[in-house]
């Protein structure tokens, strides 16, 4: 049976690895995206504070509901994760109340993932400056998940980093990556990984996590869905 997963997503930068997943998974699954309002791109705890505001996501969650959605998730990690465990988990409540279905978003995406996987040490690869990428760790902390190595590229703008190019991407991944850590996370939905997910595995040797892959498997697993292609280590994985 077929079933829509809607997103909210702020800005322009990697939104086109939404369509790209889901010709992937080749699956009987719909993703619509609804750009979010944001008022400035920066990578900056109090600009990311406002991205993540209740009244912008009730506005995009306004803007799904002629797509007859049965899950939606905030696809933007440091629009969640800078809220706190706390904030975050009210955040997507409150979505949830806006769209009329469950709702989650990529941090949390993060957290179920690793849970699926059994992982509990990873590398963090953050494009993010080191202060917003400390508060991703933070986050991870809270489910226990043991942060080895965080690294920072200190990009400030969503829109910078939706250009890097794949062999950089590639590069930057594999370059972060440290020997006792499970997992390496890739945490800004505003890279494009989506045709790099079994590559970055392979080059890095262990499970590689990126925000968009798992924005897109925390839908489906929303709804009870496992994609059974297209999302690299994720694909065919469910759970609770």
């Amino acid at each position: 049976m077929a079933v829509t997963v809607g997103f909210l997503y702020p800005g322009y930068s990697a939104e086109d690895d939404y369509p790209t997943l889901e010709r992937l998974i080749d699956d009987d699954v719909r993703l619509p995206l609804v750009h979010t309002e944001m008022r400035e791109d920066a990578h900056r705890v109090d600009a990311l504070l406002d991205i993540g505001g209740d009244d912008v996501l009730a506005e995009g969650a306004a803007a799904l509901r002629d797509r007859e959605i049965a899950a939606v998730v905030w696809a933007c990690t440091s629009g969640s994760f800078v809220f706190g465990w706390d904030g975050a988990t009210l955040q997507v409540e409150r979505l949830a109340e806006a769209a009329g279905v469950p709702a989650s978003s990529t941090s949390f995406a993060f957290v179920r993932a690793l849970r699926a996987l059994e992982l509990r040490r990873v590398a963090v690869a953050a494009t993010y400056p080191v202060d917003v990428a400390n508060c991703f760790a933070g986050f991870l902390a809270r489910d226990g998940v043991e942060v080895v190595s965080l690294a920072s590229r200190g990009i400030v703008t969503a829109a910078e980093v939706g250009t890097l190019e794949r062999a950089d991407v590639l590069d930057f991944v594999a370059g972060h990556d440290h020997p006792d850590a499970e997992a390496v996370l890739v945490p800004d939905t505003a890279l494009h990984t989506a045709t790099l997910l079994d590559e970055l595995t392979e080059r890095v040797g262990k499970p590689v996590l990126t925000a968009n892959q798992v924005s897109v498997w925390e839908g489906l697993r929303l709804v009870g869905r496992a994609a059974p292609r297209g999302l690299g280590v994720l694909s065919g994985r469910r759970t609770e």
